[in-house]
């Protein structure tokens, strides 16, 4: 797909790999809305991507909330290309976990994703053109110990997608899953706790940085590409837990969380 010109609508954009991705399809001359929480932040992503030349609007949402996805899309029509990249969540075991927090851990990637993409469909569709990027987490193909909730939304947004690769097979609407390894992003500090639960044997797979994901998301768009893992340990890593599941499984809870 050609950016120039289109319309981007790219979720958690205010800091870390949603703000790089957006900074990053402003560069290749598209409008991009910017849609999270805050609205200071997102406000600060504008004022870069003007001052570089870019063209950028605001739109302060929670996605966690159905009634906010609603007005955003009725704000906002049908873009171009749809990046679903917010995400929240601790890495806990289940029983660890509030009831409250499972919820929320769900509403934000999985339901806001679920949702949002749903109020942009059926445009799409009638258009005959569109992309959309989910960007997943590792632990969405590598299950590691005390992670439940916040792996089961990454699983159901896996599944999600699959669902949608094949419903917009031959639509003109198409569907990328970006899967990167460990990121130098803001989310380890937003989670206490979660960066000591990555299993030993995966920490063989070098951190990217934001800008690298920008890169992969815009690069899946132009390229229209079905999935990319990167780096490439990581994708070996997930070839591992295909080829040899038993012991990929043993590995990483050996080496993971324990009580």
């Amino acid at each position: 797909m050609q950016l120039s010109g289109k319309k981007v609508l790219v979720t958690g954009a205010s800091q870390g790999i949603g703000a790089e991705a957006a900074f990053r399809f402003a560069a290749h001359g598209a409008h991009v809305h910017l849609v999270a929480r805050s609205a200071e932040l997102l406000d600060l992503q504008v004022k870069r991507i003007t001052e570089f030349g870019g063209s950028a609007t605001a739109h302060p949402a929670d996605l966690a909330d159905a009634g906010q996805i609603r007005a955003l899309a009725e704000e906002v029509p049908a873009p171009d290309v749809l990046v679903n990249n917010a995400g929240v969540g601790r890495w806990l075991f289940l029983d660890d976990t509030s009831a409250d927090e499972l919820v929320t851990m769900t509403a934000v990637p999985y339901m806001a994703t679920l949702l949002l993409t749903r109020e942009y469909l059926g445009a799409m569709r009638s258009r005959g053109s569109g992309w959309i990027v989910n960007v997943n987490s590792p632990v969405s193909r590598l299950p590691i110990p005390g992670c439940a909730g916040y792996q089961s939304s990454r699983w159901a947004l896996r599944g999600l997608t699959a669902s949608l690769r094949l419903d917009l097979r031959g639509t003109g609407v198409g569907i990328s899953e970006v899967v990167p390894g460990k990121v130098s992003s803001e989310y380890f500090n937003n989670n206490p706790g979660a960066e000591e639960r990555i299993p030993a044997i995966a920490r063989m797979i070098p951190t990217v940085t934001p800008q690298e994901c920008a890169k992969a998301i815009v690069d899946a768009v132009e390229k229209e590409r079905a999935e990319h893992l990167f780096p490439w340990q990581l994708k070996a890593f997930e070839l591992s837990g295909r080829l040899f599941p038993g012991l990929t499984s043993y590995l990483t809870w050996k080496t993971g969380t324990h009580r």
